[in-house]
């Protein structure tokens, strides 16, 4: 009995079954984060957005705005930074994996909302969620739900992730 149970953990393990759609974003998603930070950042700095909205005493200057673009970037150069770090550990199998992917998840899904709401205090009159950022939300948010359940219940997570 053992050893069928010893040949049943072999064959689910790997990248293999639903973990190649978890591969897939692993890879995709500090691609997007950098791509997205890069395109938004250029186009402030060059387009002379920076100034308009920092800069004391023009028309568009709010206190908060330089805060909430410094906040931003450095927030998204943490999630890149955590989203190498959860490839690293999945793709050398690392048994920690698991609960890095959970947080990694939790932690943009979260980041997301409170860079909204704090885009709202200087914009009060805009709806919180654009429409990109309720993309951003929903996308987040249905993987939470997909994923961290799979996390912890799959047998192929806990026979693949074991070092």
């Amino acid at each position: 009995m053992a050893a069928n149970n010893v040949q049943q953990t072999k064959n689910i393990a790997g990248l293999g079954g639903w973990l190649i759609l978890v591969a897939i974003s692993i890879v995709f998603v500090p691609f997007k984060i950098a791509f997205d930070t890069a395109l938004l950042y250029s186009e402030i700095l060059t387009e002379g957005y920076w100034d308009l909205l920092t800069t004391p005493d023009t028309e568009y200057y709010h206190v908060l705005w330089k805060p909430i673009f410094l906040g931003e970037i450095g927030f998204n150069l943490m999630l890149l930074t955590l989203w190498l770090w959860v490839a690293f550990l999945f793709f050398n199998k690392k048994r920690q994996f698991p609960k890095w992917y959970i947080g990694a998840l939790l932690a943009t899904f979260v980041l997301i909302i409170l860079d909204a709401l704090a885009v709202k205090l200087v914009l009060p009159d805009v709806p919180i969620f654009d429409a990109d950022t309720g993309k951003e939300v929903l996308r987040t948010l249905v993987s939470c739900v997909i994923w961290i359940p799979y996390m912890l219940v799959s047998k192929r997570v806990k026979a693949t992730f074991i070092y």
